[in-house]
């Protein structure tokens, strides 16, 4: 049955179906909505057995993960950007240690300077950690993604992020169906976990290990992700099956067929990436959108499926890494660097930081040019070149230039009262 319901609390709703045994929390916008919502489920009683708790920090959540996952509790915990930067040292113990935690990232600009809308930087940052990283278009599929992280977690006995746009997607209220506590149930088993802290069976997780076997526990790491890889295409279509929708999976396509250009992205930017490119269809330009779900595991191979007939490819990144472009791109042309016909032309384009809006003209614009060749290799969608170009003036013209966010900050306000 279809409800109006907020982003977070469908999410909430969800993962308090599977039946969580802990969950640990520190709030930090824009993912409190989540676990506000779980700890009101907990102290009503309707979330049962669960212990709900509250820690100092966002360091300490992921530290009571895993420890409760560690001892065969079913885990979960959420967080957003610079709480995840608080927390790394922990997350990429979990992802070591092999626990199937699940914890949702409402994706948030990381600072200096702060930020608090929403961009990828913050689970970006993370990429390497070990975790399997899954990213939700709509609140529907952030929904249903958290019902397949469990099942995903435990099958493997790996870490799980969801990440979902904070405030597009945590904060909007759209029209979502809520599975029943019987067909979750149904599809996600009791949790058996693979290693378990057990008086009567004592053992030590999270020993000293030296270069005589270090790097066969980090291969193993990646075998982990190259399973996950195989799992999650399945675990979509088991839930397809039991839910009637399809949900997940390493990647969709959408126009792709006969597209001469096809658009690369993840997250909520998808939606307005497909109707942009359904009016330039009705213009004849024939143009394709591939969303990715899975960004780790990467999935190398249906990439370079879905791209090998394109003439040209771009990839809208709503993060970066500085000095070199884009994130998302060097992996897409890592995976395609297979095919016998490369795509004659690829752009990559940063779009949305700080939670600026990617808007239909602007998208349009960018893939007029696109098609036309137009593009730099690496473009900034809607950079105003003007406030840089003053900044970098006065950092030429005086050694003492100040703070540059604050300079911008007064060069906005300056030009707007002209």
């Amino acid at each position: 049955m279809y409800r109006q319901l907020e982003g977070s609390r469908g999410v909430a709703e969800a993962v308090a179906r599977c039946r969580p045994e802990v969950v640990c929390a520190y709030p930090i916008s824009p993912q409190t909505h989540i676990v506000e919502a779980l700890s009101a489920l907990v102290k009503s009683g309707e979330l049962t057995p669960c212990e709900f708790i509250n820690v100092e920090s966002e360091f300490g959540a992921m530290s009571v993960a895993i420890g409760a996952s560690a001892a065969g509790a079913r885990a979960y915990t959420a967080t957003a950007s610079q709480g995840l930067l608080y927390m790394a040292e922990a997350v990429y113990n979990a992802a070591g240690l092999g626990l199937p935690i699940v914890m949702t990232v409402a994706n948030r600009a990381i600072g200096a300077p702060i930020n608090i809308w929403n961009d990828h930087s913050d689970s970006m940052s993370q990429r390497d950690s070990g975790w399997i990283q899954l990213y939700a278009e709509d609140n529907q599929e952030a929904l249903d993604l958290h019902i397949q992280a469990f099942r995903l977690a435990e099958e493997l006995s790996v870490p799980v992020m969801v990440c979902m746009d904070g405030f597009v997607l945590t904060h909007a209220y759209e029209r979502l169906t809520v599975p029943s506590q019987q067909d979750v149930d149904a599809f996600l088993p009791p949790y058996t976990p693979r290693q378990v802290l057990d008086p009567a069976d004592p053992v030590s997780i999270g020993a000293m290990v030296g270069p005589e076997a270090f790097t066969e526990v980090r291969y193993l790491a990646h075998v982990k992700q190259l399973q996950a890889e195989r799992a999650i295409p399945q675990v979509a279509e088991d839930f397809a099956a039991a839910f009637g929708r399809d949900s997940g999976g390493l990647l969709h396509t959408y126009r792709c067929d006969d597209a001469e250009t096809i658009v690369v992205a993840l997250g909520s930017v998808l939606g307005t990436i497909k109707d942009t490119a359904d009016d330039l269809r009705e213009e004849g330009m024939r143009i394709g959108v591939v969303g990715l779900t899975s960004f780790r595991p990467f999935p190398a191979d249906a990439i370079r499926a879905a791209l090998s007939a394109a003439r040209r490819v771009v990839i809208v990144e709503r993060a970066f890494s500085t000095g070199i472009g884009g994130i998302v791109s060097a992996d897409v042309w890592n995976a395609t660097s297979g095919l016998r016909q490369r795509p004659a032309h690829g752009y990559t384009v940063i779009a949305g930081l700080g939670g600026r809006p990617i808007t239909k003209a602007s998208l349009r614009r960018l893939f007029v040019d696109a098609v036309a060749d137009r593009l730099e290799p690496l473009t900034f969608l809607d950079l105003d070149r003007d406030l840089v170009d003053r900044e970098l003036r006065r950092m030429g013209e005086r050694r003492r230039s100040g703070p540059t966010a604050e300079n911008l900050l007064r060069d906005i306000d300056g030009r707007g009262r002209l």
